[in-house]
């Protein structure tokens, strides 16, 4: 069998007295779309800096196409592209500028440029904007040209910390798009995002809490845990039904999404009963409610406040 694109062994850093992450072990198989998915500060970032070989673990190793990000952090670098936050554009350079700037930087031979930046275009559709100003760009239109300029010279692992933060829906859907059609290619993509209703586009997901590694699964194998556990309430009065019910011992977890009550009960069969009869009793009126398939943000918080993972 042929090596794992990522493979990640007791990645541990610690900034003085802060465990930001704390012994990740796991595998990312070649043309994964892979996600590490957690809260700010659960270590998503840390975890991606570690893993392009710019920020040395505290203990623990990784190897990045075979190559060991402890021993040999500038070799990792042949393999990825790496694409932060706050990715380097330039912004009094136009987006042609910029994709040459990164192509010579990567040392892309001239005769394969052409090519690569019609490749480039046809995906992002950013040729019709190749003379503006990056700086004029919306914030989608800059992540589509942050991510033409990262993959210029076809890496073999992209490596993306929340590229749709801040995102508009409609570019964060293109986004996700690119991000399918680069995994088609072959490419291995890395996702950092805290937007858990994303990260069910990924093929599986290492779910991060307090920079611990709480599960790892595909999203659907997730979901599938809660199935039939799930119970969405709608009220007159949200917020105080889900007050009500997080007390409540025939629920295990009651959370509130905009005005709909997400309940994580044992037996619904049994539960739900007693639970709508607490509600009544509080005068609260139920105006819907009825089983829900579980969002991976259901799953997450249910291992959270259940002090479960896939180590117990």
């Amino acid at each position: 069998m042929a090596h794992p694109a990522v493979s990640v062994s007791g990645l541990t850093r610690h900034f003085g007295d802060v465990r930001a992450v704390e012994s990740l072990s796991f595998t990312i198989g070649q043309g994964e779309l892979f996600g590490v998915v957690g809260p700010d500060g659960a270590g998503k970032t840390t975890t991606l800096r570690m893993l392009a070989g710019v920020l040395p673990p505290s203990s623990g190793d990784a190897a990045i196409g075979g190559v060991s990000v402890v021993q040999d952090p500038e070799g990792v670098k042949r393999h990825i592209a790496y694409m932060s936050q706050r990715f380097g554009l330039y912004t009094d350079l136009t987006v042609r500028e910029n994709i040459d700037f990164y192509a010579d930087l990567f040392l892309v031979p001239k005769k394969e440029r052409s090519t690569r930046l019609e490749r480039l275009y046809a995906f992002s559709s950013l040729g019709p904007f190749e003379q503006r100003l990056a700086g004029q760009l919306s914030g989608g239109m800059k992540q589509k040209l942050g991510l033409c300029c990262a993959l210029i010279h076809e890496p073999e692992i992209m490596l993306l910390d929340e590229p749709t933060f801040g995102v508009d829906p409609i570019s964060r859907r293109d986004l996700w798009l690119i991000l399918h059609e680069m995994v088609a290619d072959g490419i291995t993509v890395v996702v950092a995002t805290a937007y858990l209703d994303e990260a069910e586009r990924c093929d599986r997901v290492a779910l991060l809490h307090q920079g611990s590694l709480i599960a790892l699964d595909a999203p659907r194998v997730f979901q599938q845990r809660l199935a039939g556990h799930v119970h969405t309430v709608r009220t007159d009065a949200p917020r105080r039904a889900s007050h009500l019910l997080r007390d409540h011992d025939a629920v295990r977890q009651a959370v509130l999404f905009g005005d709909v009550v997400h309940l994580t009960l044992d037996n619904p069969v049994t539960d739900w009963p007693r639970a709508r009869a607490a509600l009544e009793a509080e005068g609260i009126v139920i105006t819907d409610d009825g089983p829900a398939e579980p969002s991976l943000e259901d799953v997450f918080i249910d291992l959270v406040t259940s002090g479960k993972s896939d180590g117990d």
